[in-house]
């Protein structure tokens, strides 16, 4: 079944992947969701990407891709594998953190579920305005506690609660039932669309790919002729040319398939952290965009930035730093609300005027069309609202999968797009967004039909750690799952402390 998956998510983004051997099988966690075979669809499909990606680069030299379609047959098929357990380990990354051996709490002290009037909420107060949102829909004082927010629910009916939070800024989802969720218009807005998301922007060649700040953003095609400076009439890079201009990197080896491809991101917790780590692993320069301003929860930002480096960036007053940095990147990977960054100037339109030759890759929760299009969420949220929570235990009381693996699916699906674009840009030139979102995420899941894993034992995971010394101390870690030719990813650096770095792109080593 996994292998069956990677091909469809290869065929669903326009590329061809080799094959992966796929060692063990479910169920691997606790849970009635085959969660390995989750994990090892999705992660794998970034193997097998990175694969292709390796082999296209040492077909055309090491100056370049080549202008011709690629063939595997041409090098010998690479041997992709992706271990199951390893995978499904990999989704509770920040459950085996340990930082000098002390574990990091998460969870703030009002995030959680609460019974109400008929039936569960759930509010994720992990960012103070989230807090402050929620106690604020709730009609308390600020600094009310978890008896008091417990009190307040218990009278009023669970989506009345959520619509409340939502319109306060915060973030809540009602636990529903599969059925239910399967009727409301945002589930049946994302029916017709795709797991991962891979379109071309017009516009390609430099020229405005959209209507701008305040455009809608959706004029992408699958295809079309559009062509850059850099491009042949087909579309195609020249030979000895990676499409787009000084940003696009090639391979710097066998042990680093990614070196040379530059990355932003401008995420936070956690697919969108887990994305770029993915491909800082495969060897990408991945530049982490944060600003001083900007809430984190601490252990989360430090357990998903390895092997990165972290610049500050305030976009309220320097957004011509960003601007230049975009203009050498070959990866763009954002996780605001559907656009916000729009409104910024930053939408996939403008990067791509910018930077022709750009990948831009949007992470959201609930996906960029449907009345929950700009609904702030998090992967227990999604869990929540799309009936995984109820249909994971009892039915009675939410019980949530056994990883962040909304999250981590996410994440690797939206790293998997990345590198698939990589590759059609460098088989057809031109400029391309990546679409991903947990609500989608979770109807891959459902999909996926159940297993009779619900009593399963956590796995064994002594094997897939190792420790590096870091700015936070010693860290205790779970390393990347999958294998190309036997070589396995890896971070060379430790995680790097919040804006430690310049806003600049590190020189080529």
């Amino acid at each position: 079944m996994t292998v069956k998956l990677i091909r469809q998510l290869g065929a669903g983004a326009g590329v061809a992947l080799p094959e992966v051997r796929v060692i063990g099988e479910d169920p691997v966690l606790p849970s009635v969701f085959p969660l390995g075979t989750m994990a090892a669809a999705s992660a794998g499909a970034l193997a097998a990407a990175v694969a292709a990606y390796a082999a296209r680069a040492g077909q055309g030299g090491v100056e370049g891709p080549g202008g011709g379609p690629h063939t595997h047959g041409d090098l010998g098929a690479p041997d992709v594998t992706i271990d199951v357990r390893h995978a499904a380990v990999a989704f509770q990354s920040e459950r085996h953190f340990r930082a000098d051996g002390k574990a990091m709490d998460v969870w703030a002290a009002l995030s959680g579920d609460y019974r109400a009037s008929d039936g569960w909420i759930r509010l994720h107060c992990n960012f103070d305005h989230h807090r402050d949102a929620a106690v604020r829909a709730l009609g308390l004082p600020p600094g009310s506690g978890r008896q008091d927010v417990g009190r307040a629910c218990a009278g009023r009916r669970a989506v009345e609660i959520e619509e409340a939070v939502i319109r306060e800024g915060g973030c809540a989802a009602a636990m529903r039932s599969r059925a239910e969720w399967l009727a409301h218009p945002q589930a049946r807005a994302l029916a017709g669309v795709p797991p991962v998301g891979v379109f071309r922007l017009p516009g390609g060649d430099g020229r405005a790919s959209g209507t701008g700040r305040g455009g809608t953003g959706r004029g992408e095609t699958r295809g079309g002729a559009d062509s850059g400076e850099n491009c042949r009439g087909d579309g195609r890079a020249r030979a000895g040319q990676m499409f787009g201009g000084p940003g696009g990197g090639l391979p710097a080896g066998a042990e680093r398939p990614l070196g040379g491809v530059r990355v932003l991101d401008l995420t936070r917790v956690i697919a969108g952290p887990v994305a770029a780590r993915a491909l800082a692993a495969y060897g990408a320069d991945v530049l982490r965009v944060g600003a001083a301003h900007l809430p984190e929860v601490p252990g989360l930002v430090v357990e998903t930035a390895f092997g990165k480096r972290s610049c500050h960036i305030d976009l309220r007053s320097e957004a011509d730093k960003l601007r230049e940095l975009v203009r050498q990147a070959d990866v763009v990977i954002q996780a605001y609300r559907p656009g916000a960054l729009r409104a910024r100037g930053f939408g996939p339109d403008d990067l791509a005027v910018l930077r022709p030759g750009i990948v831009c890759v949007d992470i959201s929760a609930y996906g960029t069309s449907g009345p929950w299009a700009s609904r702030r969420g998090f992967d227990s949220l999604v869990q929540m609202a799309c009936g995984i929570a109820h249909e994971n235990g009892d039915g009675l009381r939410p019980s949530p999968l056994p990883a962040q693996a909304l999250d981590h699916g996410t994440g690797y699906l939206a790293a998997f797009g990345a590198v698939a674009a990589l590759l059609r840009r460098a088989a057809e030139g031109g400029s391309w967004r990546v679409e991903v979102s947990l609500a989608r995420t979770a109807a891959w899941l459902d999909d996926l039909g159940r297993i009779d894993g619900a009593g399963v034992r956590q796995p064994r995971v002594e094997d897939l750690l190792a420790t590096m010394d870091s700015p936070f101390g010693t860290l205790t870690y779970v390393t990347p799952p999958g294998a190309i030719d036997g070589r396995r990813p890896h971070w060379t650096s430790p995680p790097p402390r919040q804006g430690e770095h310049p806003a600049a792109w590190a020189p080529p080593s």
